[in-house]
């Protein structure tokens, strides 16, 4: 009998409704191929093969693998793949075809319960690597999804809220008690959906890129100070002042005020 294991993170949730909530709010269509991280036991991935017209399970736990198979006995769409996602080749994933599915699908979609202790890496180790997805939706610990929809202001705003609203728009679309899963976490969860840009601010992989997210963690890595103050440990106070001024920026400001756009302006300041 397969046990859920604390090591990985894995809590199942089986509820209809919930898993009828989430490939509702993914957009998921028979014209979509739809990746889906750590699918367990598979109940939503046989939502999701009804619904996709391509679905690629990607599971690390190989324990489970049998179980998953079983449980998707019969679903011809469906790809399982025993892989580490971090390592997932997403080449193979982009709207291309397979051995058991020659034709080829459109948006690719990518949906997932997430392991609380991975969820930033996953999400950022995709959008750097650009995979060319129309939208992810994912399930992740309540607290960071509050993280990851914040807006300027409010004191859940930080650097995973920059990061992730960089690259996408994001919303929070559904609340998961802790009741929901088996074996039942401590923490409650969220959904959130986010819908890729099609336009970022910066070139994907460019010098400017890189300098804007260096920026963004410099401000937050004293973000009680003020913008002049907290820039301070990577810029001189002179050129912080200069930049500011240019950007049309208050020096009095602290960096969880600043959106997107505004550390945009900072980084073309500060960077010429």
């Amino acid at each position: 009998m397969f046990k859920a294991k604390k090591s990985l993170g894995q809590n199942f949730i089986s509820d209809p409704q919930i898993i009828e909530d989430i490939v509702g709010a993914s957009g998921a269509g028979p014209s979509d191929t739809v990746v889906e991280i750590g699918p367990g036991k598979g109940a939503l991935t046989c939502a999701l093969a009804e619904r996709a017209g391509r679905v690629i399970a990607v599971e690390l736990d190989s324990s489970v693998i049998p179980l998953l198979k079983g449980n998707l006995a019969g679903a011809k769409n469906v790809e399982v793949i025993n892989e580490d996602i971090l390592k997932f080749d997403w080449s193979m994933a982009s709207g291309g075809a397979s051995a058991e599915n020659p034709g080829s699908f459109g948006a690719l979609r990518i949906i997932g319960n997430l392991p609380y202790y991975i969820t930033t890496p996953i999400l950022l180790g995709i959008l750097e690597k650009n995979v060319p997805a129309e939208s992810i939706t994912v399930m992740v610990q309540k607290e960071v999804a509050e993280r990851i929809v914040a807006k300027p202001g409010g004191r859940d705003y930080g650097v995973l809220s920059v990061s992730l609203q960089y690259y996408a728009d994001c919303e929070k679309v559904l609340d998961v008690p802790a009741e929901y899963f088996d074996p039942r976490p401590k923490v409650d969860s969220a959904v959130v959906h986010m819908v890729l840009k099609k336009e970022q601010l910066f070139a994907a992989g460019s010098e400017e890129e890189k300098k804007f997210f260096a920026v963004v963690k410099a401000a937050f890595s004293q973000r009680r100070k003020t913008l002049l103050n907290a820039l301070a440990g990577k810029y001189e106070k002179q050129r912080i002042s200069a930049a500011l001024a240019a950007a049309g920026i208050e020096s009095s400001r602290r960096p969880e005020t600043l959106t997107t756009e505004e550390f945009r302006g900072l980084t073309e300041a500060l960077e010429g």
